[in-house]
């Protein structure tokens, strides 16, 4: 019976109830909605007792939930997600013979980013931070990884961007989780780049790709293997589009530390950069749409826990559109009929 009890659908999914035409959810199950999706958990009391299809009511409770501590649940369910740096603290395949330190590091690098997203929250900062930030969270360890001073436990850094970091594209999670075992990898940081931060739709890699050695040969650079590798025909379309977002990082290695390479690189559309400073103006520039685009579509499949669809368009418009501020994509995403109404069955039978 037990058994039966807790392998149940109904016990594993939270099941809201079908309705033949399309109209709101009931009080409880947006409650249910809105605690998963800025809490990972259930309602507590006072989301509970709330009349939530008040919009004023909503907004109140949204707005005090995105104060709690616990939207750390949302810094790593989303936020460490949608870098694909949430099993980080666990990764086991970088080689111990090359970096012997980052068995005891991988915890930091994830807080790192757990923190980084609880400040982007309740400060209600603006999501182009994650690329433009000049600040970070270190302890005493990651701060000597990255080579600044820090004596004490976890406190906020300034000063990155004089440091060659800054954002996303400078922590340490980011860098070491697209690279390989025991040597950096152009070919994943520019792939999480292009597909991940930017949303571009790359083609499958055609079958029988020779596969890289995990060291680069004594007479090439870790670069110079990559670009022999992406002279081959089948490949050299699609490593012209994503190989040089990993040049431009190639100044720091497979656990994110800073190094001297070449970082001089030309990237698909002509634009010339050196280094992460000009990678990331880049992006806030000639790039800063497709990159809001895609922070868009990813908060709001995970808010609504679905793939996004061509009838959310409007909406994810409209957060592009906005101010920005983390706080203002959740107020437009709780607000919006797609979160607050359950689809009829009449519209689930016409897709």
């Amino acid at each position: 019976m037990l058994v039966r009890v807790l392998t149940s659908p109904a016990f594993l999914y939270r099941g809201e109830k079908a309705l033949a035409k399309t109209g709101p959810v009931s009080r409880e199950e947006l409650a249910t909605r809105l605690s998963y999706f800025l809490w990972s958990s259930a309602p507590d009391e006072e989301l509970r007792a709330a009349d939530l299809t008040d919009l004023g009511n909503l907004i109140e409770q949204t707005q005090r939930m995105l104060k709690s501590d616990k939207v750390r649940r949302l810094a790593t369910e989303f936020g460490c997600q949608y870098l694909h740096v949430r099993d980080i603290a666990t990764l086991d395949e970088k080689s111990e013979r090359h970096f012997p330190t980052f068995l005891d590091l991988r915890d930091d690098m994830q807080e790192e980013v757990t923190r980084f997203f609880i400040d982007l929250i309740q400060n209600n900062r603006s999501i182009i931070s994650l690329l433009d930030a000049d600040h970070t969270f270190m302890n005493a360890e990651l701060a000597k990884h990255y080579g600044f001073d820090s004596k004490g436990e976890w406190q906020r850094i300034d000063g990155l961007h004089a440091q060659g970091r800054g954002g996303i594209l400078g922590f340490a999670a980011t860098l070491a989780k697209q690279a390989g075992a025991s040597r950096n990898s152009a070919i994943l940081r520019g792939t999480w780049l292009s597909e991940v931060i930017l949303g571009d739709k790359l083609p499958i890699p055609p079958k029988g790709v020779p596969v890289l050695p995990e060291e680069a040969p004594a007479d090439l650079t870790e670069r110079q293997l990559i670009e022999r590798h992406s002279r081959d025909e089948n490949c050299m379309g699609c490593h012209k589009r994503i190989d040089p977002f990993g040049f431009a990082l190639e100044g720091f290695d497979a656990i994110g530390r800073a190094r001297k390479a070449d970082t001089k690189t030309t990237l698909p559309d002509g634009t010339e950069v050196d280094g992460l400073a000009d990678l990331r103006d880049y992006l806030l520039t000639k790039r800063r749409d497709d990159f809001l685009r895609q922070f868009s579509r990813k908060l709001l499949g995970y808010a609504l826990g679905r793939s996004v669809q061509l009838s959310d368009k409007p909406l994810i418009e409209q957060m592009v559109k906005s101010d920005l501020r983390i706080g203002t994509l959740v107020d437009l995403i709780v607000r919006s009929p797609q979160f607050r109404e359950v689809r009829g069955k009449e519209i689930i039978a016409n897709h």
